[in-house]
Order: structure tokens, then C-alpha cells, then sequence
């Protein structure tokens, strides 16, 4: 077992005070057999109130309701967790690989109808010929080969790029430029996978990483796939491989805008907003007496 300290922080600016409009938090990372959470800590300038709630998909979402009018909004989250090894054991799972194509049982096809339908419609056929040349005949029938398939040309074909633009590429204008950003690969995986028959959804995160270790992450997005014999499983296409104990879930979603971190509005003058800056922070630690955030070594930075 290990713990993880996790710090996120978001800051928006404003040339004056505005006024905030409820804002979703998407922060809290998800729990299961191999992630539990010790100790989780919202703060936020200015004065706040916080609703959690689950939503459709069993995220935990925290709706902010700001209390005055400010220069800027805080949003600054610090959770613990630990993580066990992953369970069941990769080579004990299955006695024969997924075929493909997949079929569904009666209880599972009315579910997995929804995490197959296109969220950008008029980019099937373009990413149906792309698919078209992943596919190695070798494997075929292999499902689970199929999928890490895709990823690894991903990884090949598109270069990763750093957008500071808000929203999502389409997979179209993914294709065309030959790059995008985590976000933006995640998409196209999560369109290729549903073109190939494959239920897929959205998922929304943290990386760890040196550059988090550091304090200069953002988060992170990949994809996940549906297989009905091993369950939901994680694809980076930005590493071009299967997702691991580096990468926490928060949120998943069948669309990519469901699981944004922070969404939000604000009431000012046109030309208020002055800009966004996120900062994500990991530590590990191999042995905590007393795991709290107490016990683990803060920012350096006074909140």
C-alpha cells in the first residue's frame, strides 16, 4: 500500500469584482477496490458554500456557491488517498481473451447503447477510414489488443501540444492537425473506440509524474473501454499505453464537457476575465503511522 497527496489549485482573475454564478467541482477522485480516500479538504476565496451530490455517472460533485463579489476566484483542493495493488491480478482475470466483436448480455446492451453513441456525429466516417488501417488482421479477434491498438497509434500519429484554448478538438480537426492536447487525444480514442463497437467513455484526472511531482502539472484525460468479460479499462493514448496506478480517476463521463474540473459562470463587464492559471502537485509516500493531511507536507505556499 501507498498514499498520494494531491494539490490542485485553481485561481480565475478579473480586471474588477464580478459575481459568480454556482460553479461544479469535478475533484474528488473516485473510489474503488484499489483507491480509497483518507482525507479530502476543499478551500475557496471568496467566501463559499459547498453541496456534494453524485450525478448520473457516480461522481462525486461538489457545487460551489460563492458569497460575494471579488477580483478573483480560489478554488484549492487537497485530498489523501491510498492505493492498494490492483485487484483482481492482470493474469488471473481471464482463462481466454475478449473476441471480437463483443457481444453484450440483455442487462448490459441497454447501458452500453449509450457509451456507443457518437458525441460528434459528423466525424464518423473520418475516423471509421482512420480506423480502418489500426486493425492488424493478427488481431483481429483479440479485443483487448484491439483497443491498446488504438492507443499506440494515437501516441504515433498525433503529437501531443498544450492548448491553452478552452473546449475540445473535434476528432476531425484532431486528425487535420496532426495534434492536441490530452483532452483533445482522448476525444478521438473515445470516437475511434465507438466506431469500432466498443462502449467508451470520457475519463477526467491526475497524471503523476515528474511534472507533478514538481508542481507544474495540469490534469490529465484519457479513455476508458468497455469489455464485458474484464470490465471498464483505461487507455492513455498520450502515452500510447494502458493506464496505471500513476493515473486517479476523479470523474467519467460518455462526453468529454461532463467531467470538466471546474465549470462555472460570472456576472461583470465584457472584458473582465483576465485569465486562469491551475497547478497540480503529487507527492507519494511509501509509509504514513497516521495517514491525514496532517501528516504530510503541505504547500509552500499560505493559502
Amino acid at each position: 500500500m501507498s498514499w498520494l497527496h494531491i494539490i490542485h489549485d485553481t485561481t480565475y482573475r478579473y480586471h474588477k469584482a464580478v459575481r459568480f454564478g454556482p460553479h461544479r467541482l469535478v475533484l474528488r477522485p473516485r473510489e474503488g477496490h484499489d483507491v480509497r480516500i483518507e482525507e479530502m479538504r476543499v478551500k475557496i476565496e471568496p467566501e463559499f458554500e459547498l453541496e456534494w451530490s453524485r450525478d448520473l455517472f457516480g461522481n462525486c460533485v461538489a457545487t460551489a456557491h460563492i458569497l460575494r463579489p471579488a477580483e478573483h476566484l480560489r478554488i484549492h483542493s487537497e485530498v489523501l488517498l491510498s492505493q492498494t495493488a490492483p485487484f483482481p491480478q492482470s493474469p488471473a482475470r481471464r482463462d481466454a481473451p475478449t473476441r471480437f466483436p463483443v457481444q453484450f448480455s440483455e442487462i448490459e446492451s441497454a447501458v452500453a447503447a449509450a457509451y456507443l453513441a457518437t458525441t460528434h456525429p459528423a466525424d464518423v466516417a473520418k475516423v471509421k477510414e482512420w480506423n480502418s488501417a489500426t486493425i492488424d488482421p493478427a488481431i483481429v479477434h483479440d479485443a483487448e489488443k484491439i483497443v491498446a491498438a488504438l492507443a499506440r497509434r494515437i501516441r504515433q500519429t498525433i503529437q501531443y501540444r498544450r492548448r491553452a484554448a478552452r473546449g475540445v478538438q473535434s476528432p476531425s480537426q484532431t486528425l487535420s492537425a496532426g495534434s492536441g492536447s490530452c483532452r483533445d487525444m482522448a476525444t478521438l480514442m473515445l470516437e475511434a473506440l465507438r466506431s469500432s463497437g466498443f462502449p467508451a467513455r470520457f475519463a477526467s484526472g491526475y497524471l503523476v509524474g515528474s511534472a507533478s511531482n514538481a508542481g507544474r502539472a495540469s490534469t490529465h484525460a484519457w479513455a476508458e473501454a468497455y469489455l464485458p468479460s474484464i470490465g471498464w479499462i483505461g487507455y492513455d493514448p498520450m502515452l500510447g499505453e494502458a493506464t496505471a496506478s500513476n493515473h486517479i480517476v476523479v470523474g467519467v463521463s460518455n462526453h468529454p464537457r461532463g467531467v470538466m474540473p471546474v465549470s462555472g459562470t460570472f456576472f461583470g463587464e465584457y472584458g473582465s476575465y483576465l485569465g486562469m492559471k491551475v497547478a497540480v502537485q503529487t507527492s507519494r509516500f511509501a509509509d504514513l503511522k497516521t495517514p491525514s493531511l496532517r501528516s504530510v507536507e503541505l504547500s509552500q505556499t499560505k493559502f
